[in-house]
């Protein structure tokens, strides 16, 4: 059952097997054994459940992406017949009985997607994490080094007549949807959110490659995320030699046919006007479309050398 008050899924990294209770034995005169009690299962919101088949295969059960919203997994055994359904007229009491029959047994696997308005992916030490706490008022890791956010950060966002929800996902790199990197394990929740935001470092010396880099890594993630509503933001004006670039770079990255804000986390300046926009984008965003996510690609470079060489 999807549970708003459940943050996420670290608890099953502790406690893999669950199992409902048994019946009762039927008694005398008639009497029916109890019937098991039900065991219910919370997750957390935007949870999907998938059943792993013995081939190895997995097919998606349910998507609970609303509070309170169940899906049954396995179901209990039938309860035995006790003699008195095999009486006749002429055997009142046969010595005949049914054993009760044995409950479903599922492997199943949980996936956790947040379910959020806006995700910002960027580049290493583009001010993911700065550009989140300006928004929002969040505090996540901030450090002058790349890879700083290690799992998604959460903020709402309150431009004063509208509230929505924004996550700072880990760093893409260029092969992130092989694996490769941080980013990868986490653009899953990118999936939900209805508007992406394409943050972009001011200092870089080719910003139009780093667009590049970010809109092909999340096309070959999913090809669903191209078509989310997107705009790019240039961080760090307040940097002279950025603001200096400002008219450049804004004639570069037009033909990227996004839309196109210029900020400073570490100032404020141009937040309030891209909270503004991300609110109308929300609010313009069509429906989601839910996927089925698929397998995470996991990289796995062959070591240089032996151990002990």
């Amino acid at each position: 059952m999807a549970d708003e008050n459940v943050a996420d899924l670290s608890s099953f990294r502790y406690r893999k097997v669950f199992q409902a209770g048994n019946g009762g034995q039927g008694g005398r005169q008639k009497k029916h054994g109890a019937r098991g009690e039900d065991i219910i299962v919370p997750v957390p919101v935007g949870t999907s459940v998938y059943e792993r088949m013995p081939e190895g295969r997995e097919v998606l059960i349910a998507d609970l992406n609303r509070h309170k919203e169940k899906v049954l997994v396995a179901r209990g055994g039938r309860g035995g017949l006790g003699n008195v359904h095999f009486a006749t007229p002429r055997n009142q009491a046969p010595e005949r009985a049914t054993k009760g029959e044995p409950g479903e047994e599922r492997h199943l696997i949980l996936d956790q997607r947040l379910m959020v308005d806006v995700a910002i992916v960027g580049l290493p030490n583009s001010g993911k994490s700065s550009l989140l706490e300006a928004l929002s008022g969040a505090r996540p890791k901030v450090a002058e080094y790349p890879f700083t956010t290690q799992r998604p950060v959460l903020g709402t966002v309150n431009t004063g007549t509208e509230i929505f929800t924004a996550v700072e996902l880990p760093a893409l790199i260029e092969g992130s949807h092989q694996g490769k990197g941080l980013g990868n394990h986490f653009l899953r929740h990118s999936e939900r959110a209805r508007v992406l935001v394409l943050l972009l470092d001011g200092t870089s010396p080719d910003i139009v490659r780093d667009v590049d880099i970010l809109k092909r890594e999340l096309s070959l993630y999913h090809p669903s995320l191209p078509l989310k509503r997107q705009i790019c933001v240039v961080n760090k004006i307040d940097i002279p030699e950025v603001r200096a670039r400002m008219a450049e770079m804004e004639a570069a990255l037009r033909g990227a046919g996004k839309e196109l804000r210029f900020v400073s986390a570490l100032s404020g300046e141009g937040i309030a006007e891209l909270a503004s926009d991300l609110s109308r984008l929300v609010r313009q965003a069509p429906p989601e479309i839910i996927t089925d996510g698929g397998p995470i690609a996991v990289f796995r470079p062959k070591p240089k050398f032996r151990r002990g060489k």
